[in-house]
């Protein structure tokens, strides 16, 4: 079973800019994180991608799929096996996110 993601998990895009989550949830929590959940907010910084002369970096995650079997507060949360979506700020999709850690205690669906 994959490891659920949590505040503590390490996430990045696929140029190398940093995810970091914003967790609406503050009470349903794994291994002293609050779980994340698609809803949640996943901003990008650092991402040094270019087309041409022009800067594109990749701002936030969009997930399109998550657990299936597991929930926190009414949303399905997020696993190693999630897939999340690095956009620019045009929503042009730019990568798959890249989850290099997380918590490995708790694993869901």
């Amino acid at each position: 079973m994959p490891g659920l993601l949590n505040v503590s998990s390490v996430m990045m895009c696929p140029h190398g800019g940093t995810v970091q989550a914003i967790p609406g949830n503050a009470r349903v929590s794994a291994a002293g994180g609050f779980l994340l959940r698609p809803s949640d907010t996943f901003l990008i910084v650092g991402c040094p991608f270019v087309i041409g002369p022009v800067p594109s970096p990749c701002v936030e995650v969009q997930w399109v799929v998550a657990a299936t079997g597991s929930q926190a507060l009414g949303d399905s949360t997020l696993t190693e096996a999630s897939v999340g979506l690095c956009c620019a700020a045009t929503q042009a999709v730019q990568g798959a996110v890249l989850i290099m850690s997380t918590q490995p205690r708790v694993a869901g669906l």
